[in-house]
């Protein structure tokens, strides 16, 4: 049964301690065959630390849920808010829509969406984040549902978006769907 410590620099609330002790408890679950009641994870907290030959009181800034940003933009979009939405982008954002469209700016993709349908929503089945390093990627999937440009509704359409999201931006978005085969039929 695996024991894990943490030492942290005092400062971090108590849902940013939450995240951490969960994460690092799945992360040695997905390692070593245990149940979830065989893992413990705790943190400890000092006042100071010495390194580098100098004194540290206080710990970095913790990074927002990377899901809950992810979520925040999605929103923005669906309310075509791109001004709020725009906020959560990284300078150097990149999307690739289907058929391999490449997009950098939200502006080209309202455009490129308006030879497809007049309106789209997402209904969200699961939101799941993976860690990589520095980057926090976040899959969505679920279905759509609108309506084509000649006004017929449509709705269950799958879908799932990838989004990488670093230093609390999104910098890429991977978007698959089956919104072609339906709109063919």
């Amino acid at each position: 049964m695996p024991v894990v410590s943490i030492t942290l620099l005092p400062g971090y609330d108590p849902d940013t301690q939450h995240r951490m002790v969960n994460r690092v408890a799945n992360a040695v679950r997905s390692v070593i065959a245990t149940p979830e009641a065989g893992t413990t994870v705790f943190i400890n907290e000092v006042s100071t630390y010495r390194r580098d030959g100098k004194v540290f009181s206080g710990g970095r800034a913790p990074h927002p849920v990377a899901s809950d940003l992810v979520n925040e933009f999605l929103l923005a979009m669906q309310n075509r808010d791109l001004q709020a939405a725009q906020s959560f982008l990284h300078p150097d954002f990149q999307m690739c829509f289907p058929g391999g469209v490449v997009m950098h700016a939200l502006a080209e993709l309202v455009t490129w969406a308006q030879s497809r349908y007049s309106h789209i929503a997402k209904q969200y089945e699961r939101i799941e984040e993976s860690w990589q390093g520095d980057v926090t990627v976040v899959f969505c999937h679920g279905t759509l549902h609108g309506s084509w440009l000649n006004g017929e509704a449509f709705a269950g359409i799958r879908f799932i978006d990838r989004f990488e999201v670093q230093d609390g931006l999104i910098t890429r978005q991977d978007v698959w769907n089956d919104l072609a085969e339906h709109r063919q039929a």
